[in-house]
């Protein structure tokens, strides 16, 4: 089932609120907000290296039912599909 404008934009904001990404040891700062598992946002324009991977353990992880790793780098969990 499609998503309209509006719950897609609710639901990104809601990963983002509970995104633990700038936790990750992989994360590089330079201003993106994280959130990468969401569909909308993707790979980060900013991470190339794998160092170590915390998305297991994030709320959003456990809310949406995610099952991959490593989103900055990968892809939303549809990407990886």
């Amino acid at each position: 089932m499609e998503m309209d404008r509006a719950e897609m934009e609710k639901r990104k904001q809601m990963v983002l609120d509970m995104c633990t990404c700038k936790s990750c040891p992989s994360f590089v700062e330079c201003g993106e907000e994280g959130g990468f598992c969401f569909v909308t946002i993707g790979k980060s324009g900013c991470i190339s290296e794998e160092k170590g991977c915390i998305c297991g353990g994030c709320p959003v992880y456990e809310k949406m039912e995610l099952s991959k790793m490593y989103y900055c780098l990968r892809g939303s969990e549809k990407e990886q599909t």
